[in-house]
């Protein structure tokens, strides 16, 4: 038996912290159309169980097409089962408001542990949820009883800890929930694929959310697919990418670059590597101590990349390799600039240089990226 794991869909983000009001709704769609394509592969790997481990919606507002659109894939999709997690985002409830009565394969959780049991064999493939709150937080473990004998699938929303933190609910302490009998901890919260072992059977997991939004959410992203081998009892995992676009963030060391080409051939070598695609979301961070001659232009290198991804940027983070001696006796602007700086004991070495790139970057003509 197969079982898709998701989590932190975050449908309806606003997506506009770098994106223009035009591909911020494209992404907006493009969320909402992973999160149906998913459910689209369920149906042709005919898996019938799908886990949401929380933060489905980004907010409490969303718009009716999105949740009407969500709505008929449960409804439209009655042989899937859907094992729903509210999460700490908001809008579930909302959302759930919408039925004039809960479908039969929408399955919740509440305030108390919550089981399902998803067949009829010898040993019992089971799965349970909780929602997780300050009333339940001292209780939460200790009411957790599973049967050795099952399979026992267990989903939660919150950020891992080795220990409880009494005070805040959505802390979730790995310590209590070994020896449990867990097979696999089904995750949300965290943005990026990660698992590690559950002792003594079993093994936790964040799928991470199916599309990255920002370049904090770097990386491959999409959903797990929990497989339960009936005939051994046994309980395994495989992520599967899934989204339609990527976002990387790649540092690219300029110290030996003169010029704007130079940087340029860098950046494409970097980018090379990392194997990005047309489609995806890049982010160059320049670092390293480049000399005052540096000729570096930074919006000419920002419109050689946005002529080559769907998004594009580039931090500057470089430093600049100043030695003040070699401007003692120069007479041009940049000569008389760095000499007034010098004088300016107040100033630290550190901030000296940063106003002199700046500087710089003015007398070359660049923009200022503070």
């Amino acid at each position: 038996m197969k079982i898709i794991h998701c989590a932190d869909i975050h449908l309806d983000s606003k997506m506009t912290s770098n994106l223009d009001g035009e591909k911020a709704k494209e992404r907006k769609y493009e969320i909402l159309s992973t999160f149906l394509e998913m459910i689209s592969y369920a149906k042709t790997e005919e898996i019938k169980h799908i886990i949401i481990a929380g933060d489905l919606f980004d907010t409490n507002t969303f718009s009716a097409a999105t949740r009407n659109s969500v709505k008929d894939a449960i409804i439209s999709n009655n042989e899937i089962n859907y094992y729903f997690i509210k999460g700490n985002h908001g809008g579930g409830d909302r959302f759930l408001e919408s039925f004039d009565e809960i479908p039969e394969n929408l399955h919740l959780f509440g305030e108390e542990w919550k089981s399902y049991t998803l067949n009829d064999d010898n040993f019992k493939i089971k799965i349970f949820g909780i929602e997780l709150n300050d009333s339940n937080i001292g209780t939460v473990y200790s009411s957790l009883m599973l049967d050795p004998r099952d399979i026992n699938i267990v989903t939660m929303h919150g950020q891992i800890n080795e220990y409880q933190n009494s005070k805040k609910a959505e802390i979730i302490s790995l310590n209590d929930l070994r020896n449990k009998n867990i097979n696999y901890l089904a995750l949300g919260h965290v943005h990026e694929y990660q698992k590690g072992e559950l002792p003594p059977r079993g093994q936790y997991c964040y799928c991470g959310c199916l599309e990255g939004r920002g370049f904090d959410e770097c990386g491959k992203h999409g959903f797990v697919v929990i497989d339960v081998n009936e005939s051994e009892q046994t309980c395994s995992s495989e992520f599967i990418p899934f989204a339609k676009r990527n976002l990387y963030e790649i540092s690219v060391d300029i110290s030996d670059c003169v010029s704007t080409p130079d940087i340029k051939e860098k950046i494409k070598n970097a980018i090379e590597s990392q194997k990005c695609k047309e489609k995806d979301l890049v982010k160059i961070v320049l670092i390293g101590e480049i000399s005052l001659d540096c000729e570096k232009n930074t919006e000419h290198l920002t419109k050689y990349l946005m002529e080559q991804f769907y998004y594009a940027k580039i931090k500057d983070k470089t430093k600049i390799a100043v030695d003040y001696n070699d401007f003692e006796l120069d007479a041009s602007l940049k000569g008389e600039f760095v000499r007034l700086i010098k004088t300016q004991e107040e100033l630290s070495e550190e901030e000296k240089a940063e106003i002199i790139k700046c500087g710089f970057q003015v007398l070359n003509g660049e923009e200022i990226e503070l």
